[in-house]
């Protein structure tokens, strides 16, 4: 019986979802969003964010821990110089996940997977809030007959 495993198998090895794993999360730190299959978005979700965690404290023990997982040395630099600094005053949640709709060959829900703070440098530019915008000044268009008769 499998009673409080909760470990997403994705119908691989456990070496094997490691590694892709691992994979998905350097992806997402280089690209800053991923798109793939929800049920990998969800298990990718976890890892990442404990990579986050360990950033933020960014010992030298901390980034070990990281690139014995990750086991890309540029994806834990840019964790521990970029993303992590970023992510500082959040308490968590540093990931979101936006459905998309399903795969065309074999109808996977598909998901994209990206950071929650990063939304400007991820290369599209994030939505202006309502406070943000700037009121655009109204024109208005007057006849030339009632100005020249002024």
């Amino acid at each position: 019986m499998r009673h409080l495993k909760r470990t997403a198998k994705l119908g691989r090895t456990g070496q094997h979802r490691n590694a892709m794993l691992a994979n998905l999360v350097c992806s997402l730190i280089k690209h800053k969003r991923v798109i793939t299959t929800l049920a990998k978005a969800k298990a990718a979700r976890s890892v990442a964010e404990k990579m986050v965690t360990l950033g933020k404290c960014g010992t030298l023990h901390d980034r070990r821990l990281a690139a014995a997982r990750l086991h890309q040395e540029d994806a834990v630099k840019i964790l521990f110089n970029e993303i992590a600094p970023a992510q500082k005053e959040r308490r968590g949640g540093y990931t979101r996940i936006i459905r998309l709709g399903q795969r065309q060959g074999d109808a996977a829900q598909r998901a994209i997977l990206e950071w929650v703070e990063l939304g400007t440098v991820a290369g599209t530019p994030a939505k202006e809030s309502a406070s943000t915008k700037k009121a655009k000044p109204v024109e208005t268009k007057v006849d030339s007959k009632a100005e020249s008769e002024k």
